[in-house]
């Protein structure tokens, strides 16, 4: 009788799959990844492709701090064709209550060393011309960065010389292995779920919601915009837990275009656009940004993020399956935090971690599966 074919497979070749993939090669782990669709697809696929510290919660600053620190000792090795740009965030403060709330954020940084820099008025308008006058400033975030993640996950998965298996949709596991839908079984001593939105189709007890969002890139126009823009709002507007928001998030792409959000809808698993959000999420836009008005759109589209309750991703054994690890439930983190998540997972199998795994066990939500 024969081993298993890998040490590990990892369901789910996006961006956060396919850096699990290449964390635990380099520790000599035989690893095959399995698809659904086409690596790079879904959620990173439909994402923006930013890189960015957050402060939600001490938990979520841990993950994104770390990870956005381990894409900039990466950034060295990323071929042009990923696109990597330390274009910096600047969070935008619309009036002086947002400003304070600038202020507060710089202070918060600075005690746990991560460099900003408060802009007033004159210094947001010199930094991006194309904003409306009367912006009371904002927060400077410089080493925040943008990727274009398809490539990427692509990229880390050739890196990884993991086995790829694509049109394989897992319909179950077990301690076997892994059940695609053909029939056929592919044997491994674990199993990482990194697949999203459909990781609840494979072990439908666990608490993850489809949250859509839409995104529109424009005609090229080099210089529009040099910085990732965030309406300081956007935690409230776009991560709250309302059925329906939307806020303003602007992003610049190597090829010169400008990539827009952002919007968040719960209870719409339809992949069609949806035009009244779509408009709400440009007026919002144009608010801050008038002159985007005068680009042409080229593509519109939608995706769908795996949400949890407390908003932090899931990233362990749930109770009942030793043998399988989650890495899903990053919502609209998942590019971010794609690094640091895998570097959990490998230690969840045995290497050093840098920062504790408790926050982001699944136990934290009494998360169990049926065996």
């Amino acid at each position: 009788m024969t081993g298993p074919a890998a040490d590990v497979v990892v369901i789910g070749a996006g961006i956060v799959g396919a850096a699990c993939a290449w964390a635990l090669a380099r520790e000599g782990v035989r690893v095959t990844a399995l698809e659904n669709g086409v690596p790079g697809g879904g959620a990173t696929a439909a994402g923006m492709g930013h890189l960015v510290v957050m402060d939600g919660s001490e938990p979520e600053f841990t993950l994104t701090r770390y990870s956005r620190d381990l894409w900039l000792n990466l950034a060295p090795e990323i071929p042009s064709e990923g696109e990597f740009r330390q274009c910096g965030t600047i969070w935008v403060a619309g009036d002086e209550e947002e400003f304070a709330a600038a202020q507060v954020k710089h202070a918060w940084y600075g005690e746990r060393g991560v460099r900003s820099e408060i802009l007033d008025e004159q210094a947001l308008a010199d930094a991006e011309p194309n904003l409306r006058p009367g912006l009371a400033g904002g927060l400077l975030v410089p080493d925040d960065a943008v990727v274009y993640a398809p490539w990427i996950a692509g990229w880390l998965l050739r890196r990884s010389t993991a086995t790829l298996k694509v049109c394989a949709p897992v319909i179950g596991v077990d301690s076997d292995g892994a059940l695609l839908a053909s029939g056929e079984r592919v044997a491994c001593g674990a199993i990482v779920c990194a697949a999203g939105c459909s990781t609840a189709q494979i072990l439908p007890d666990l608490p993850l919601r489809a949250r859509k969002g839409h995104l529109v890139i424009t005609e090229r126009h080099p210089g529009f915009v040099h910085h990732q823009l965030v309406e300081l709002g956007y935690v409230k507007n776009a991560h709250g837990t309302s059925a329906e928001s939307v806020a303003f998030n602007v992003q610049p792409r190597a090829t010169g275009q400008a990539l827009l959000g952002s919007s968040r809808q719960f209870g719409d698993e339809s992949p069609e656009v949806r035009w009244p959000v779509l408009a709400r999420m440009i007026r919002r836009a144009t608010e801050f940004m008038p002159a985007l008005a005068r680009l042409q759109a080229i593509r519109v589209w939608t995706g769908f993020r795996a949400a949890t309750p407390d908003q932090l991703p899931l990233i362990g054994p749930p109770d009942g399956m030793d043998n399988v690890i989650l890495a899903t439930g990053h919502e609209g983190l998942g590019i971010t935090t794609a690094l640091a998540t895998a570097e959990l997972v490998a230690h969840l199998l045995g290497r050093e971690s840098a920062i504790p795994a408790g926050p982001y066990l699944p136990s934290r939500l009494g998360v169990r599966t049926l065996a």
